[in-house]
């Protein structure tokens, strides 16, 4: 999904264009580098006209270890600029890096949570362009302003030999722009064929299970080798051509040191030449096209890092960092939701509409509803992943979006349908990712009922769990995953599916530990599809088609459901709002009878109760399920 850049990310300056603007005042520091280095490389040149104009000509020796004590200082001080000059380059790369490297990461995850599939690719493009500044390549191009200078000396030695230093200049000018021409497209294609097959297989390893287990390797390997075959023919295209160019580069190149020799030689037999002066213009014209044929080598980086640069600076331009808020108190928990509607980037139909409920702390509110009624977009919303389209999510008055970011994740605890888990320890993890307090850490796993499970592992709180948690089960991810949303005892607790993984006993566990918070005035919301997710409700939220079907209290709603009440609007505890109830419709496997909303309740899926899938038999409504639950019971 490509990202556009709002019209105020066009007008403001990324962190890239901050960045390249900081190191011009290095790049002219880099110049003058370059422009010392050009002036001591006229020393071998020099040396050669003095030797055979003077040397040879007097036979004064003490004038020929003058010269060459001058050339040894002077090529010396050549050797410690160029090296002065790749340090400097050298650090530019790596300031780069830790410039721009914390930005792109942050607005890659933003991206992400936008649908972008980029991945770490704004990362891979830093490294190219960091590689490009650290290169001898880059010094070539401070070289080339001195090209001019060079071929004036040689005017200067004798026309003829500046007209034929001016021809062969132009003449691989033209090659370098013909290079340029022709594959420029052959190295973007390949460059946004490799970046989609990149991430193709960086999928496939990601889902390595699925693909063993399915026998979906020959299928994505074939897929990956067509993109790779199509990126290989686009760089084979690119690298053939720019390696023919510079083949005629370097034959004009030496063609002309060669024919600059006997043109001078030409001019020494007519008296009008000296034999040092044709010596020396053959070592300056070789000094001023070698940056040219130096450059045209590294055409193909040059490119790349260009492409680089763009995408770059349109990753920045379209996720502009958000502006620093003010500091807000420490909220107590209290959530309003009024009238959110949602709609995913890049679709039409919204997930949610016109959705209202409030939360106090304290209080459990359970979210039911079938599949796609929007249950974990309002997970979503409710912690500042997205930000609604209408409507506001208030925390304690202010709205989510007045916090920062890093702030207000202190104050929430979030455990997703999937839980990720990040390559570390068992106490990092649960310290989500920061500076560990031992007490808060250990804390939290009690409170998340996970102590004894992982005091029982090798390393207990020191395990590594490698990358995503690949060694621990299902049910062990689940609760290390509710531990570092508890952690630190946050004031807002949003819970999706917390229990999809775990067993008896971790069901038991997750019941203690939400009567703990409750007990702590957490404000609670919880996301399920079993009876034992509504054991610990206060407030039942039932959402279909992204909209309040009913909301009240435990009993009241759940009465509701399966007496199948005539249609009438019911207050909205403790929000004073009315939502219409609306009936008639079958019933689904989160409409659960009475009797499961007892703390004594069987912690059996609602299937076994009703049904294979717990629904009612085709055409039944909701007052008929609930006089079949109630004559059962």
């Amino acid at each position: 999904m490509a990202i556009q850049p709002t019209s105020r990310a066009r007008r403001s300056r990324t962190a890239l264009e901050e960045a390249v603007g900081a190191l011009r005042r290095v790049a002219w520091l880099i110049a003058a580098f370059s422009l010392a280095s050009n002036v001591l490389m006229l020393a071998p040149s020099l040396y050669m006209l003095q030797v055979y104009d003077r040397v040879m000509a007097t036979g004064h020796v003490e004038t020929l270890i003058m010269l060459t004590a001058i050339t040894c200082l002077a090529l010396f001080a050549f050797g410690m600029l160029d090296a002065l000059r790749s340090a400097v380059t050298g650090r530019m790369s790596g300031w780069l890096g830790e410039r721009l490297g914390p930005a792109l990461l942050e607005s890659g995850i933003r991206a992400r949570l936008l649908g972008d599939s980029a991945g770490a690719q704004p990362l891979r493009d830093l490294q190219l362009l960091q590689n490009f500044v650290s290169s001898p390549a880059l010094g070539t191009f401070f070289d080339m302003p001195c090209a001019p200078f060079f071929l004036l000396l040689i005017w200067l030695l004798h026309p003829a030999l500046g007209m034929l230093a001016v021809c062969s200049a132009l003449l691989l000018l033209a090659l370098g722009l013909l290079n340029e021409f022709l594959t420029r497209g052959p190295t973007l294609a390949n460059s946004q064929i490799q970046i989609a097959a990149t991430q193709a297989a960086e999928t496939a390893i990601r889902n390595a299970e699925v693909v063993r287990a399915m026998g979906m390797a020959p299928a994505l390997l074939s897929r990956w080798s067509e993109a790779n075959a199509t990126a290989t023919a686009a760089a084979t295209a690119s690298g053939e051509r720019g390696a023919l160019l510079l083949g005629i580069t370097k034959f004009v190149r030496l063609f002309v040191q060669s024919a600059m020799l006997g043109l001078g030689a030409y001019l020494v037999l007519q008296g009008t030449l000296t034999g040092g002066a044709m010596i020396a213009s053959s070592i300056l014209l070789g000094r001023a096209l070698a940056p040219v044929e130096v450059a045209m080598g590294s055409w193909r980086n040059l490119s790349l890092a260009r492409i680089a640069y763009a995408r770059l600076r349109s990753r920045l331009q379209a996720m502009p960092p958000r502006p620093q808020r003010t500091r807000l108190p420490e909220p107590d928990g209290q959530l309003s939701v009024e009238r959110v509607s949602y709609t995913p980037p890049g679709s039409r139909v919204p997930v949610l509409q016109g959705v209202s409920f409030r939360a106090v702390p304290g209080e459990v509110v359970a979210v039911i509803g079938p599949s796609a009624s929007g249950k974990s977009t309002l997970c979503r919303l409710l912690v500042g992943i997205a930000d609604p389209d209408a409507g506001e999510v208030r925390l304690d008055g202010s709205e989510l979006r007045h916090w920062n970011a890093e702030e207000l994740g202190s104050h929430l605890g979030y455990l997703p349908q999937d839980v990720e888990l990040f390559a570390g320890t068992i106490r990092e993890n649960i310290a989500r990712m920061g500076e560990a307090d031992d007490a808060a850490v250990v804390e939290a796993a009690m409170l998340a009922q996970a102590h004894e499970m992982i005091q029982r592992l090798p390393q207990g709180y020191d395990t590594a769990i490698g990358d995503g948690g690949a060694r621990l089960s299902g049910g062990q991810r689940q609760r290390i995953g509710l531990a570092r949303a508890v952690y630190r005892n946050p004031r807002l607790v949003i819970l999706d599916e917390p229990n999809a993984n775990l067993d008896q006993a971790g069901e038991a566990a997750l019941a203690a530990a939400l009567a703990e918070m409750k007990r702590r005035g957490a404000t609670l919301l919880i996301v399920g599809h079993r009876p034992s997710t509504l054991a610990q409700a206060d407030q039942v939220l039932l959402l279909r088609d992204g909209r309040v079907e009913l909301f009240g209290p435990r009993e009241a709603v759940l009465k509701r459901l399966t007496a199948g009440a005539p249609a009438r609007t019911t207050p909205m505890a403790p929000a004073e709002s009315r939502i219409e109830t609306r009936v008639g419709t079958p019933v689904d496997a989160d409409k659960l009878s009475a009797n499961s909303l007892s703390p004594s309740a069987r912690d059996e899926p609602v299937g076994e109760r009703e049904g294979s899938q717990g629904l009612p038999s085709p055409g039944r409504t909701l007052g008929e399920a609930g006089t079949a639950r109630a004559q059962r019971a």
